[in-house]
C-alpha cells in the first residue's frame, strides 16, 4: 500500500470508533509540525492535516511513560521479570529456529547469538509482544502533549513519516510501544532508519515480520555503538576493605580502567587486561550486594536501553540461554 493513497483511504475509518478521542488537528504544536513537514521534506500540507486529524491523544499513553514498569525496581525484583523459565526456553526455541542468521551475525558483526536473542526477548518475548499501540498515535501524544520530551518525540515522529514514505508503508496501519518502539527489537524511528538493515538481501528492511532482519539490526545497533568482538561483557568483583565506594555506580559511560579500579580496591580474577575501559556497579540482592565490572561492551548494551538493570538482565538472560541449550552452537 503507498504512502499517499493508502493514508488517503485509511483517513476517517477510525473515527467513529474513537470519537472520544480527540485528533492533533487543532494543536498548535501540530500545526507547527505540519508547517515544517511541508517545507523540509516536501509533504503535501493537507495530507498532513489530514493525518493530524487521525493520529489521536490517548491517555493511556501519557500515564504508561509516566509509570514505566521496571522504574526504581531493586535488581532481585527487576531480574525476576526477565530471567524466567518461559523467557528462558522461549530463547532457546528462537536460537534453534534462527541458527543460521546468528551464525551470520556473529560472522559479520562480531556479536554473541545469545545477546542477541536476550535483547529480542527482553524486549518483545521473541516477537510475541510488539505493542498494540498505532505507532502514529503514540508519537503524536507524546510530541504534542509531553512537553517534557516533547523536542524528542517531535524528531521520532519526523523519522516515522520518513520512513514510512521511504519504505511506501500506510503510516496509519503500524503497531508498536506506548513510546512507538517497533518490531522485534523495538527500534524507535531514528534508529530504523539509522541501524536497520537488510540482513537477507531480499531488498525490504523489514523488522516487523523478518527474524533475519531483526538479527542483523540488532546486532548492527550493537556494532554502531562501539561493540568490540571478542571482549567481555561483565565480571564479578569482591571489593577489599579499603576500597574507594565513591566510585560505585558512578556514570553508565567507563570512567576507569580495570587496573585503576583494581587500585581502588576492585579486583577481578577474570581474563581482562589492564588497559581495558571499565566502571564499577552495584545489584540489591535483597539481602547481599553485588558487585560488578563493566566494560566497554556492558556499555554498550546500555546504549539500547540507558540502564543497569537492562544491560545485567539481557547479560544474565543469554547466559541462562546457553546454558539451556546445553552448549550448542
Amino acid at each position: 500500500m503507498k504512502w499517499t493513497t493508502g493514508l488517503l483511504a485509511g483517513l476517517g475509518l477510525v473515527v467513529a470508533a474513537c470519537a472520544q478521542e480527540k485528533g492533533h488537528e487543532e494543536n498548535a504544536q501540530a500545526q507547527a509540525f505540519v508547517e515544517y513537514m511541508a517545507t523540509e521534506h516536501n509533504f503535501n500540507r493537507d495530507e498532513l492535516q489530514g493525518l493530524m486529524r487521525e493520529a489521536k491523544r490517548k491517555d493511556s499513553i501519557l500515564k504508561a511513560i509516566k509509570r514505566p514498569a521496571e522504574k526504581a525496581k531493586p535488581w532481585y525484583e527487576y531480574r525476576e521479570i526477565f530471567l524466567t523459565s518461559s523467557r528462558i526456553r522461549g530463547g532457546v526455541d528462537f536460537w534453534d529456529k534462527n541458527a543460521e542468521a546468528l551464525k551470520a551475525a556473529q560472522e559479520k558483526y562480531g556479536v554473541p547469538p545469545e545477546l542477541i536473542v536476550a535483547i529480542i526477548g527482553v524486549e518483545t518475548r521473541y516477537g510475541g509482544n510488539m505493542g498494540s499501540y498505532r505507532v502514529l498515535d503514540a508519537l503524536s501524544t507524546l510530541a504534542f502533549n509531553y512537553p517534557r520530551r516533547a523536542k524528542f518525540f517531535t524528531k521520532e515522529l519526523e523519522n516515522y513519516l520518513l520512513l514510512t514514505r521511504d519504505q511506501n508503508i500506510d503510516p496509519t496501519t503500524l503497531k508498536g510501544s506506548y513510546a512507538g518502539a517497533m518490531g522485534f527489537g523495538q527500534f524507535m524511528p531514528s534508529s530504523y532508519r539509522h541501524y536497520a538493515v537488510d540482513f537477507n538481501g531480499n531488498g525490504q528492511v523489514d523488522i516487523w515480520t523478518d527474524t533475519e532482519d531483526a538479527i542483523g539490526s540488532v546486532a548492527n545497533y550493537f556494532v554502531e555503538h562501539g561493540w568490540k568482538a571478542g571482549e567481555p561483557v561483565t565480571v564479578i568483583t569482591e571489593p577489599r576493605p579499603n576500597a574507594d565506594m565513591t566510585v560505585v555506580n558512578d556514570d553508565l559511560k567507563p570512567r576507569w580502567t580495570v587496573g585503576q579500579l583494581d587500585e581502588k580496591g576492585f579486583p577481578t580474577t577474570a581474563q581482562v587486561t589492564s588497559d581495558m575501559p571499565a566502571n564499577v556497579f552495584s545489584l540489591d540482592m535483597g539481602k547481599s550486594t553485588q558487585y560488578w565490572i563493566g566494560l566497554n561492551n556492558f556499555y554498550v548494551i546500555t546504549r539500547y536501553n540507558h540502564s543497569r538493570l537492562y544491560a545485567m538482565a539481557v547479560y544474565e538472560l543469554g547466559q541462562e540461554i546457553i546454558k539451556a541449550r546445553g552448549g550448542r552452537s
